[in-house]
Order: structure tokens, then sequence, then C-alpha cells
């Protein structure tokens, strides 16, 4: 029997022309407990190339909740970590739905690399003992929150901050070159000032 969600997405499905983006995220965020790096990719590119502003809203946030009926805070949580995915595990998402990256797990470790806690190194070191884990998302999701426990609301330590710093500011930075509505030049300078933080935090790591 399909949730209410479900039903307003099929009610949202009539007005839109099938087979275009837009009903294709329509359809995705209907099934995507069972794809959610489908509906993640998707996402990632209606944000970047700022789609919803065709479809009628002002901001993604806006076109996420009022259309797809996902609050703010699930959009940025699929966003982010499909972009892990992306950044890391290019592979996985090659692999059938079944058999991707529980989300939960993966979440996680975006929050973690987000907030400085995960570097390149330090996910390369443990990515086999992650992925190759046969023990249940739920008993990962545990011990990966313990790893990496979200930060207490003391002042981070500066090589901390610094990373999260650095880890943004590449994030955004990719971002950005991958627009088709923002120039070269703008893109450059958000590559450069990553690289300017990431050498900032190494330094401040090699000093601590």
């Amino acid at each position: 029997m399909a949730s209410r969600v479900e039903k307003e997405l099929m009610e949202s499905a009539k007005n839109v022309p099938p087979g275009t983006f837009r009903f294709e995220v329509l359809t995705a965020a209907k099934r995507f407990k069972s794809s959610w790096t489908e509906l993640g990719s998707l996402l990632v590119r209606v944000r970047k190339e700022a789609a919803y502003e065709q479809w009628g809203y002002s901001t993604f946030e806006a076109y996420c909740l009022k259309e797809l009926h996902i609050r703010r805070q699930t959009a940025l949580k699929l966003t982010n970590s499909y972009a892990f995915l992306e950044r890391h595990e290019r592979d996985l998402l090659e692999k059938p739905p079944e058999e991707r990256p529980a989300f939960e797990v993966v979440e996680v470790l975006a929050k973690a690399e987000q907030r400085g806690q995960l570097s390149d190194h330090d996910y390369q070191a443990m990515r086999d003992e992650i992925w190759k884990d046969e023990r249940p998302p739920a008993a990962l999701v545990r011990e990966l929150s313990q790893r990496f426990p979200s930060p207490v609301a003391a002042a981070p330590e500066p090589s901390v901050q610094l990373r999260r710093y650095a880890s943004t500011a590449r994030r955004f930075a990719e971002e950005l070159a991958q627009s088709k509505k923002v120039p070269g030049a703008v893109a450059e300078r958000a590559a450069a000032l990553a690289d300017d933080l990431e050498e900032l935090a190494s330094a401040q790591l090699a000093s601590a």
C-alpha cells in the first residue's frame, strides 16, 4: 500500500511531462529508500544546474521540500553522502543498487570528513576494513560513530578546525568547477583557496 508521501509524489508526477529530467527526479524520490544513490546523484545535478529555478522554485531547499517532500537536512545528507562516494568510490556506484553501500554508513563517513576527522589518507587506510566487512550496516554505523564522534559544543582544536575548513573549501571548489554558471576564473580562485587551507592544515599537523 502506497504511503501518503508516495501518493503525493505520484500526484505531482501527473503534472510533469514523462521523460523529462524533472520527472526523473520525482520518480527517483518515490523509490529513494531502495536506491538512495540514484536520488543523491540527481539532487547533486539539480543543485549544480539550478534546475529548480526553471521549475518555479527560488531555492534548492524549497524545491526538495515542496515537490519531493524531502526536508532540507535530508537533502543535504543525500547530496553530501553521494558526493563522498563520487570522490572516493566511483567503482561502488557502478554496482547494482542492491550492492551499493548503505546510506547510513556513508553518511557517517561523509560527516567525519566534513568535520575534519577523516582525511583522504585516513580513509584509504581503512576503506578495505569498511567495505569488506560483512556485519550489518547498523553495527558498522555504531563502530564508525564511536571512532568519529560528533564534536562537543566547545571550540575544536585548531588543527581539526583547519582540516574542516580545507575539506569544505575543496568540496566547494569542485562544485564550482563543475557549474556552468560560474566563470572559470572564480572556480580557479576557489581552488587556490582550498590549496592554501590544505597547506595550512598540513603545517598545523606537522607542528602539533
